[in-house]
């Protein structure tokens, strides 16, 4: 039944009058997905290097060893940020004399369609081959890959089931990731154990006990158990109660975006709006052109390459789509800002949709800045610290400078020496942009404590993530003070 289900999807793919733009879409998504892929295959093939560098003096085994759990921890909390979850491909055939077996199979085997589940392969692979291969014979690289392929089992269907269940409470994602953070911070931070040293004593006694192997196969295995019958027990409140009370269904072209509702709708739309026009566009390749601006600083001597100054070069790399387009975020509807006031569109959902967009497009730089891994771990976490910043306080920031500006802009020009739209405002906005996050690293730095400094920023920026809801209120009553300034303003041609 599962190939009758693809058969179906399909066809309605290329039955579907937007096929054009989904190719389109496809196209560029499957040559980013390319582009990770050979990042994650080149390191694969230079991991004994990195090891030998990031762990000097210890055995490259041993190091790999204790790499592995780490790399899945990471893996979980970039799965609940980024998989998309397999729903309402089959709401067709809930009304129809189908299996529930089969639908819920269906979607078992959907989940398993991601591309985080090549990635351990990838990065792993190489290594097992050419250094475990050739020292160990051929039942330990088997033993090993056998386990990463549980692990990988284990992480996608534990990651689908916190998503599922987080659908019905958002309490469940928020326990999730801070329980993963308070691990990190156990080991990294308090030092209450070490991950290294748990991943070790289970692979390393892998090593000589090739039958551990099927522990994380069976781990894998229960996963998807619970996963089927958690599917089976809620499948039609999984794929109806997904839609709003008012039977809300998605219009937006951009798969990814479906499971957003109205909200994603919004991104869609303004993901248009910046494709369409040249101003608009002219901020998002701005910000594809900041991705070397790392190059410049990194590798130098003195402050141009130390750590308070990949602060601010990550911060910028991560945020600069949010500085750069986000200071016009109302300008850009100026044409229509007068229907937006007057429409049924809940500002909230707005205001969401522009946290969404924001989100998507940094976590896309965020990814892109990972060959700086070159300069060192340390480098690419003070990536995704700053990262974690700019998503949860530049971007509140921004928009709350955007409720303060009421030049419009005329989306029919060209980018090129157009200063419509620029105010005071984008000055003023760049100093609390450049000068909070030193507000709090600043001081653990001087006092030799950056690693301090580095946490509490990763700490600040989650912190108003998971009070996102919080800000939205206050950015939106702001915004209804101001609506009226902001709607004359754009009037004024």
């Amino acid at each position: 039944m599962t190939s009758t289900f693809i058969q179906h999807e399909l066809k309605a793919f290329w039955r579907s009058k937007n096929t054009g733009k989904s190719i389109a879409i496809l196209i560029v998504m499957g040559i980013l997905v390319l582009y990770l892929l050979i990042n994650i295959l080149f390191f694969g093939f230079f991991l004994d290097k990195i090891l030998e560098k990031v762990f000097p003096g210890d055995d490259l085994v041993i190091s790999f060893c204790g790499i592995i759990l780490l790399y899945y921890l990471i893996d979980l909390f970039m799965r609940l940020q980024l998989q998309e979850l397999p729903t309402l491909r089959v709401q067709p055939y809930l009304q129809l004399p189908v299996k529930r077996n089969s639908l819920v199979g269906y979607l078992a085997f959907a989940g398993l369609l991601s591309v985080f589940n090549l990635w351990p392969f990838i990065l792993f692979g190489p290594f097992i081959l050419k250094i475990m291969a050739t020292d160990s014979g051929s039942m330990v690289p088997f033993a090993f890959i056998v386990s990463i392929a549980g692990l990988t089992l284990f992480n996608n269907y534990l990651a689908l089931y916190i998503k599922r269940k987080s659908n019905l409470n958002g309490w469940v994602f928020l326990i999730a990731a801070g329980v993963i953070i308070l691990i990190g911070l156990s080991d990294f931070y308090w030092h209450i154990f070490s991950i290294r040293k748990i991943s070790f004593l289970f692979f390393g006694n892998l090593i000589n006990h090739a039958v551990l192997a099927m522990l994380p196969v069976l781990l894998g295995i229960l996963m998807y158990y619970l996963n089927f019958l958690y599917l089976k027990q809620n499948l039609y409140l999984e794929e109806l109660g997904s839609r709003k009370s008012a039977s809300y269904k998605s219009s937006t072209e951009y798969p990814l975006l479906n499971r957003f509702g109205s909200v994603g709708d919004l991104a869609g739309n303004e993901i248009k709006l910046i494709l369409r026009n040249k101003r608009s566009r002219s901020a998002l390749i701005m910000g594809l052109f900041f991705m070397f601006y790392g190059l410049l600083f990194y590798g130098k001597s003195g402050a141009a390459g130390s750590e308070g100054f990949k602060v601010f070069v990550g911060m910028f790399m991560t945020g600069i789509f949010i500085i750069n387009y986000g200071q016009f975020m109302y300008s850009w509807q100026a044409s229509h800002f007068d229907g937006l006031l007057v429409s049924e569109i809940s500002f909230t959902d707005f205001l969401k949709a522009k946290y969404l967009l924001f989100t998507i497009v940094s976590t896309g730089f965020l990814l892109l800045t990972t060959p700086y891994i070159y300069f060192g771990w340390k480098t690419l976490l003070i990536h995704f610290i700053m990262y974690l910043w700019n998503i949860g306080i530049n971007t509140t920031i921004v928009l709350f400078f955007a409720n303060r500006n009421y030049k419009r802009i005329d989306l029919s020009k060209g980018a090129a020496f157009n200063w419509e739209g620029v105010s005071g405002n984008q000055w003023i906005l760049s100093l609390p942009l450049m000068i909070a996050p030193y507000i709090i690293y600043g001081p653990f730095a001087l006092l030799g404590h950056a690693d301090i400094g580095l946490a509490l920023l990763a700490i600040t920026g989650l912190i108003f993530i998971f009070t996102r809801g919080f800000w939205i209120k206050q950015l939106t009553a702001d915004f209804y003070t101001n609506r009226y300034l902001i709607a004359e303003g754009f009037r004024n041609k």
